[in-house]
């Protein structure tokens, strides 16, 4: 089998088996670069954010298909980094924290449904 030829830079779109776009940005290199977006097959937004040559970097968003949030962060190349939220399908926050070089540090909480705090842990940075 002959390798598949990287796709070349410029807006691309991704489609689902049925035809429907599953996603759009841009691709530079043969990887996914800058804004991208992710859809459901029903068409509503699934998630939304920036790569930098593949890696996930930057403010990243996603939501349920109800079109509630479903969680948000960010990430350096491609690892989580800052503060991040969880949700619940309800829309009230599920947990939140922050990350540093893709592991939890300092202070998560934890809510139940109703929003009501159900626990706090913290976490040790690692070396």
């Amino acid at each position: 089998m002959k390798p598949t030829p990287p796709l070349p830079d410029g807006p691309h779109k991704e489609f689902f088996a049925g035809g429907r776009l599953s996603g759009e940005g841009r691709m530079k290199d043969g990887k996914r670069h800058g804004l991208w977006k992710f859809y459901y097959k029903s068409g509503g937004l699934k998630a939304k954010g920036k790569y930098n040559l593949g890696e996930l970097d930057g403010h990243w968003e996603w939501w349920r298909e109800n079109g509630r949030p479903l969680q948000a962060g960010a990430f350096t190349n491609g690892k989580q980094t800052g503060p991040w939220k969880r949700y619940y399908d309800t829309g009230h926050i599920w947990d939140e924290g922050v990350y540093a070089d893709g592991k939890k540090v300092g202070q998560w909480k934890e809510y139940d449904k109703t929003g009501a705090l159900k626990k706090s842990k913290m976490h040790k940075a690692r070396a």
